[in-house]
């Protein structure tokens, strides 16, 4: 045994029997953590991260205000000042203090701020604590403080007190928003509108059940679709405001919350860096708006270039709230909804509670009054004059009230006796019983007032809120505007910064192979295929240099889902020697795995393969072997000839004899039809999957033509990547040449509206032509090519000036001009309401028949309708549309008659 076990033994013997216990009883460290760290952890949630329902406020943000409320006398503070103040209340330092407040400040709504408090836009920070003023705004004295109302607890070291909670009579919390990380859970509630939340607080009042979104500072746009009311687990979209300008220039007007100016910018830069979007220069022009000039490079188009720009930047960014509060005294999780409706509920309990006050006070003032008046008028205090004693002037005193104490709500008190006898001789000498009456009457008045909203306590906080409205609503009006995203593929939108290239022998394909045959242009996202020689199919991601297999006969960039790429092939069996042609599609695929396209049999070949993007079927010439026992040794083959399967087919068998060469020999048309396309207003784009508006059936050459409401047309391709600007976009339909342009518009400075007829005779792609009167105020109503145009009108007519509606039909009204013409007035009488009628549209469509004739088939409009915009009407009568047909014939011969 060692000398030091032997040498603590004797020590322990030495011991006193309470030393030698003190040494025996054994605390673990670990026992010792776990409690410390509950400890630290409940400080931290309860203290000084996550806020109490009932204010609003964390305590540092209650003790600022609290201090700021003592300190208050109408003038303003040194936030250095302030910050003093307040530290006897928050037991940490000045830099937390000094970030809650310049937080709060931002807000503008409970701090009135003086100097520079930074900008939230840009991400400036405030200036020093002793360069800038602060003092409680006249909202904040209105509705946070109330000392009668207040639960009062000691300060950290005892020598004040502070507010458990202020009473607060204002869903402070879901105005203001607030984030916080505490130990093991985080607290992120939204900024919300003050106008809505005053609206929503009165639904609640009302037994709705309203629902409130959050507004941001910064403006831009939200997509709410899965708020969820900001319960955890729930997200929104927020998206810069961003304006086109020309074809080579965005503006950024507003941007998403979370984000400032500056990170904004980088996330562009760096996006651009990467060759995601095609930028030439962005200048910072933001002053007291914001507005962020993007220019693009040429070739990039406007459009596309905003889609990325939401794609792979900070202007769309996403946020998931997580709404967490303390609840006497727990951290619990709710929805914006729920807290709103418990601050509605400790708000009416408050007004509940002040008027309580308010009529126990009137109460008391009315007794004493009353007492005061008996005490001068009956001229008690003459008795008082030979009394010795106070105890006799009290006796007196209360024997000479004796005869009026029945009309009192209570008992007349010692002290109210002593209340009496304070009364001074001047104001005996001086009481007037008129104004003392009046003052009575006004007193009664305003308690039965009060008794009154005490029983309608409902249509009291009704009022209140109202009121709150009235005086402090001004200015803070919705800034964020409620949208629908539609989510944006970066497929669709990166910029195509590398070129493709391949090396067929050595089977290698991707942007650095730049020595060998150039191929295509493609992002660094997109994916790519390859058909070998021995029929073997392969996609992978791109890649600087990747190995696909060799003898490669088609590379290309590979798009999931495209189902009208459509590869005509002609390969021959190893197995039987025959040789098979097919038509197939690859619109999905797993990357990096092997698809064979003949019959899985080795020895295959392809003797020819093309890549179709649109489904044309090609003629070619077929050459076999001259040591072929065949009569006919060349012979052609159409492709049209046969369907369109699967990647996975065998195909049709085209000869058994070899092959010695396919030879391509004549181009033909699509055989797919055309392509059905959907416009949807609410994303300004086109699409394949029923959405919004039907536009028809669109093949190669057919286009789109857009009416804008500032009174221009424009007339572009039908790529389902091209972006309308959906706010400036007043109709979009297919282009049809020899049709007529029906247009209704409001000419600025006759201030009457105009009907006009032509026929479009600029046709430039993607250039926009004005055609109404450019006066300041002239704006496009209604525009479209249909061939019966009708619209439904409200017009003042007689002295009476009541209102009528007509249906006019616009060919009826005007001929066809010259798409430079002012054209007719719309109607002689007074115009209040433009709304269009929808009528069936004939749509041609070829149809596969044995003589392949062209037939028009009648297909209802699925526009979607708009306010005060479409007023669907029911179908005429037959007399009716045969009187029409009429007048059309005799109108037609009039015309003949004219020629």
């Amino acid at each position: 045994m060692s000398k030091k076990k032997i040498s603590k033994r004797k020590a322990r013997k030495s011991l006193p029997p309470q030393e030698e216990d003190v040494i025996h009883d054994v605390i673990h460290l670990d026992g010792l953590y776990k409690n410390w760290f509950l400890d630290y952890a409940s400080y931290v949630i309860l203290e000084r991260a996550v806020p109490s329902i009932k204010d609003g406020l964390k305590p540092v943000q209650r003790r600022i205000l609290h201090a700021m409320h003592e300190m208050d006398d109408g003038r303003y503070n040194k936030v250095a000042n302030v910050i003093g103040s307040s530290m006897q209340y928050h037991p940490h330092g000045d830099a937390a203090i000094r970030d809650a407040i310049v937080h709060i400040g931002q807000k503008d709504l409970v701090i009135d701020t003086q100097g520079n408090w930074g900008d939230v836009r840009t991400g400036d920070s405030s200036a020093a604590p002793r360069y800038i003023e602060a003092r409680l705004s006249k909202f904040a004295l209105e509705v946070a403080f109330n000392s009668d109302t207040t639960e009062w607890q000691l300060s950290y070291d005892g020598r004040k007190k502070e507010p458990v909670s202020l009473p607060v009579k204002f869903p402070l919390l879901l105005q203001q928003g607030v984030e916080g990380i505490a130990v093991g859970l985080s607290t992120k509630i939204l900024p919300h509108n003050f106008h809505e939340l005053i609206k929503a607080s009165i639904d609640a009042l009302k037994g709705k059940n309203p629902k409130i979104y959050p507004d941001f500072p910064t403006g831009g746009y939200a997509d709410f679709s899965e708020y969820d009311q900001g319960y955890r687990g729930g997200k929104i979209k927020v998206r810069a405001k961003i304006e086109i300008v020309d074809k080579k220039s965005l503006v950024i007007k507003e941007i998403p919350h979370g984000t400032t100016t500056l990170s904004l910018i980088d996330s562009i830069v760096k996006a651009s860096e990467k060759g995601k979007i095609k930028i030439k220069q962005i200048i910072d022009n933001t002053a007291q708006d914001v507005e962020i000039q993007i220019h693009l490079q040429s070739g990039q188009s406007p459009e596309i270039a905003m889609d990325a720009l939401f794609a792979f930047t900070d202007c769309e960014v996403s946020i998931s709230p997580n709404a967490c509060v303390i609840v006497e005294g727990k951290p619990q999780f709710m929805k914006v909804n729920e807290i709103l409706k418990f601050n509605v509920e400790d708000t009416t309990n408050l007004l509940k509670l002040e008027l309580e006050i308010k009529r126990d006070h009137l109460k008391e003032r009315i007794l004493f009054s009353s007492l005061e008046k008996i005490f001068i008028e009956k001229r008690i205090y003459r008795d008082i004059e030979e009394c010795e004693t106070f105890e006799d002037v009290i006796k007196t005193i209360d024997k000479g009230l004796k005869p009026f104490k029945k009309q009192f709500y209570r008992e007349i008190t010692e002290e109210d006796i002593i209340r009496l006898t304070e009364i001074k001789i001047k104001r005996i000498s001086k009481y007037d019983s008129f104004k003392a009456d009046d003052l009575l009457r006004d007193l009664e008045k305003e308690l039965k007032e009060t008794l009154h909203n005490l029983k309608n306590l409902v249509e009291f906080a009704i009022a209140y809120y109202q009121n709150l409205l009235s005086k402090y609503g001004k200015g803070r009006e919705r800034k964020t505007e409620i949208k629908s995203f539609q989510s944006i593929t970066a497929v669709e939108v990166i910029a195509n910064n590398q070129k493709l290239y391949v090396n067929r022998a050595d089977g290698f394909v991707g942007w650095g192979l730049k020595r060998d045959e150039f191929i295509a242009e493609c992002s660094e996202i997109d994916d790519i295929i390859a058909i070998r020689k021995d029929g073997k199919a392969v996609v992978s991601r791109i890649s600087e240099r990747v190995f696909m297999g060799k003898d490669i006969l088609y590379a290309g960039v590979w798009k999931k889902g495209d189902d009208r790429m459509i590869f005509n092939m002609i390969y021959s069996d190893g197995k039987s020697g025959k040789s098979f042609v097919k038509r197939f599609a690859i619109p999905a695929i797993i990357r990096d795995k092997e698809y064979d396209l003949g019959q899985n049999n080795p020895n295959s070949r392809v003797h020819y393969l093309s890549a179709n993007p649109n489904g044309e079927a090609e003629v070619v010439e077929i050459k076999l072997t001259a040591s072929s026992s065949a009569r006919k040794k060349i012979f052609e083959f159409d492709f049209s000839e046969l369907e369109v399967k699967g990647r996975g087919a065998r195909g049709n068998t085209l000869t058994k004899y070899p092959i010695r060469k396919v030879d391509f020999k004549e181009s033909g048309g699509s055989t797919l039809g055309g392509l059905e396309l959907w416009y949807d207003d609410a994303s300004g784009k086109l699409n394949k999957d029923t959405r919004g508006k039907f536009l028809g059936k669109f093949n190669h050459e057919d286009k789109i033509i857009t009416f804008t409401r500032g009174g221009t047309y424009r007339i572009s391709g039908f790529d389902l990547t091209t972006r309308f600007e959906a706010e400036k976009t007043l109709n979009v339909e297919k282009f049809n040449p020899k049709k007529v342009v029906s247009a209704v518009y409001w000419d600025g400075q006759s201030k009457q509206p105009f009907v006009k007829r032509f026929q479009i005779e600029t046709i430039t792609p993607d250039k926009e032509f004005g055609f109404i009167s450019e006066a300041i105020g002239s704006r496009l109503e209604f525009a479209t090519q249909a061939d019966n145009p009708e619209l439904e009108i409200e017009v003042v007519k007689g002295k009476s000036k009541s209102k009528q509606k007509e249906v006019i039909n616009l060919e009826d009204v005007i001929d066809v001009k010259g798409w430079k013409a002012m054209g007719n007035r719309l109607s002689t009488f007074k115009v209040t309401k433009i709304s269009a009628i929808a009528e069936e549209e004939e749509i041609e469509a070829e149809v596969e028949e044995p003589r392949k004739e062209k037939v028009k088939k009648k297909r209802r409009t699925a526009t979607k309708a708009k306010p005060n915009k479409i007023i669907r009407r029911s179908p005429k009568s037959k007399k009716a549309k045969s009187q029409k047909n009429t007048s059309k014939g005799k109108s037609k011969k009039r015309k003949g008659k004219r020629k």
